[in-house]
């Protein structure tokens, strides 16, 4: 799988710990989605989600990603291939910098992603978002997605599951 083929528009690349800072400051960058799904941004923290998965998956099929205008990271995406089904790709992490925010570029990320995400023969895309969020739950809702009737309590937020068809 050619990863970098989710954009045609941005230069698209898996980052690795190398990256954490750069990573860390996109994040850093928008403290509101840490007010509803805590605890604030690290470093530390940022490794952590590099390599965390779901249960029984493996590093084969987690992909994250960033997404670069100019050589400048503009937004980060966690994607877990065959999760929770062998239909369905699962965002894990999808984030914009504050400097993107307001312009589509959320929008076109996603629907170039899942362009590629439908070509490689996934059926649908799942993910979660702090309850409460405004703004993450009107992005995703923007984008096609619905909740699923799914809420799983995360200790520190309830995560409400949702999905979206990639049928044509």
């Amino acid at each position: 799988m050619n990863i970098g083929e989710l954009s045609g528009k941005y230069a698209v690349r898996e980052l690795t710990e190398e990256d954490a800072d750069i990573i860390y400051e996109l994040c850093a960058g928008n403290p509101m989605y840490y007010e509803f799904c805590p605890p604030f941004v690290t470093r530390e923290s940022v490794l952590d989600d590099m390599t965390a998965l779901p249960p029984g998956k493996t590093f084969e099929d987690k992909f994250y990603v960033g997404f670069f205008r100019e050589n400048r990271l503009a937004a980060v995406m966690d994607v877990v291939f065959n999760y929770p089904d062998s239909h369905t790709a699962y965002i894990g992490f999808f984030m914009m910098s504050r400097a993107e925010q307001g312009k589509g570029t959320g929008t076109e990320i996603v629907n170039e992603s899942f362009h590629f995400i439908r070509n490689q023969g996934y059926r649908f895309v799942r993910l979660a978002y702090a309850k409460g969020n405004p703004q993450s739950e009107a992005f995703w809702k923007k984008n096609g997605f619905a909740k699923t009737g799914a809420e799983v309590d995360k200790g520190d937020y309830i995560a409400v599951v949702m999905q979206r068809s990639l049928a044509e």
